[in-house]
């Protein structure tokens, strides 16, 4: 932060002015006094020794975006809405960086990223189908059938 060309230093930072989160900021006096620009910069020059800014950010007791968040999910609504998310794709992504230990990727660049990702999922939908879906059986040889045939459980 910069007052005529000169650094202004932090001077709070968890501050609250008049119910607003505020950032505070001050010149040096080694900077502000011999300033020629005081008289602009200072509402009254006489009294006040160095320049000194605030932003506000916001109402101190205004609720937060983690507490919106909480209060949401914690209703009845929210709840049946959350219970979705297990299952449908929370799953598949605990899966990928736990057991595939996909936690980044080793390549770089768009289309090798695509790639790799394509190929994890690919492996993790074919052993869905191992698991859940489609089974190998093994035919009867004597029956004429073939030995191995993909069918649905």
């Amino acid at each position: 932060m910069r007052s005529a060309g000169k650094e202004l230093y932090g001077n709070g930072s968890n501050c609250t002015i008049g119910g607003h989160a505020a950032v505070k900021f001050q010149g040096a006096q080694r900077d502000c006094l011999p300033c020629t620009h005081r008289d602009k910069c200072l509402l009254n020059p006489q009294k006040t020794k160095v320049r000194q800014v605030a932003f506000l950010q916001s109402k101190a007791d205004q609720e937060s975006y983690t507490d919106k968040m909480k209060r949401k999910i914690d209703s009845p609504e929210g709840r049946i809405l959350y219970g979705r998310r297990f299952a449908t794709v929370e799953p598949v992504f605990g899966n990928l960086r736990h057991n595939k230990q996909l936690n980044r990727f080793t390549l770089r660049g768009k289309k090798k990223v695509d790639g790799q990702w394509k190929l994890y999922c690919m492996v993790h939908n074919i052993e869905k189908l191992a698991h859940h879906g489609y089974a190998l059986k093994v035919g009867n040889p004597l029956s004429g059938k073939p030995d191995v045939e993909l069918s649905p459980q």
